[in-house]
């Protein structure tokens, strides 16, 4: 009979925490060597333990999961890690790799097992090949996840005495008028909570969403038209009820000519 998977649990909801480890010890084979409710927590039991595997929650105060996992790299520590998120599948799917696994709250127990399967596989198959997981990809991976921190797939906004709840992608753009930052969907023209365009442009896609000049933000996938200007600049048309025209600041306008193939 095999040694048990060794686990390390790391959340900071100590519910969340213990309903894991409640299903975990479920699983044969396994075993629950250590609890941390936090990053600096978790660093100092991993050290002490090393375990054959940790359940690392992404967001906690302190350090991050991806912090956590920044220092087990300097450190040169190897163990499989297992993300426990609340992203959706969709961003999950962007950086989900071969022997870098998540879980998706609330936790499933069939997704649990799968999990666990398949980190046993690739523990044995180090073991058997004697060869790790490259360091560069789990570096890749925590940009990618650490990327995705933070964003906000709804943004509120207040109208007519409302506040109301936008999707990400409805925004045509966003203005900095009279000291407020001011948000134009198709049928919604709103005052956002966030009190500069910088502190909303980090909440949103940056792939989306472009600072075509200090006082306006577009969403690039609602241009109408790009209209030439004086000085080899543009005006964009956007595809709101009045098609407003945004200028392109000259800093901006070679990007936009780049991605556009202008």
């Amino acid at each position: 009979m095999s040694d048990p998977l060794r686990i390390i649990v790391v959340d900071d909801e100590r519910l969340a925490r213990e309903e894991l480890c409640y299903q975990l010890k479920k699983i044969p084979e396994i075993k629950v060597v250590a609890q941390a409710e936090n990053g600096i927590e978790a660093l100092t039991l991993i050290e002490q333990h090393k375990p054959d595997l940790v359940f690392l929650d992404v967001q906690m105060p302190g350090l991050t999961g991806f912090e956590v996992i920044q220092h087990l790299l300097k450190q040169k520590q190897s163990m499989g890690i297992i993300f426990v998120t609340a992203y959706d599948q969709h961003a999950i799917e962007a950086f989900e790799v071969n022997a870098i696994d998540y879980l998706l709250k609330p936790i499933e127990i069939n997704r649990l097992l799968k999990a666990v399967q398949r980190a046993k596989q690739r523990l044995q198959l180090e073991k058997t090949t004697q060869v790790d997981i490259p360091d560069n990809q789990l570096e890749r991976i925590v940009g990618l996840l650490s990327n995705k921190q933070g964003r906000r797939d709804q943004v509120a906004i207040r109208s007519d005495k409302r506040f109301l709840l936008i999707q990400a992608e409805e925004i045509i753009f966003a203005s900095l008028a009279d000291e407020s930052i001011n948000i134009v969907t198709g049928d919604i023209t709103g005052i956002s909570n966030y009190r500069t365009l910088d502190e909303l442009q980090a909440k949103l896609d940056p792939e989306v969403f472009w600072r075509v000049h200090r006082s306006h933000l577009v969403n690039i996938h609602q241009i109408k038209e790009i209209v030439p200007w004086v000085s080899r600049n543009y005006i964009l048309r956007m595809k709101d009820e009045k098609m407003t025209e945004i200028p392109v600041s000259r800093s901006q306008t070679k990007k936009l000519r780049e991605h556009l193939k202008l």
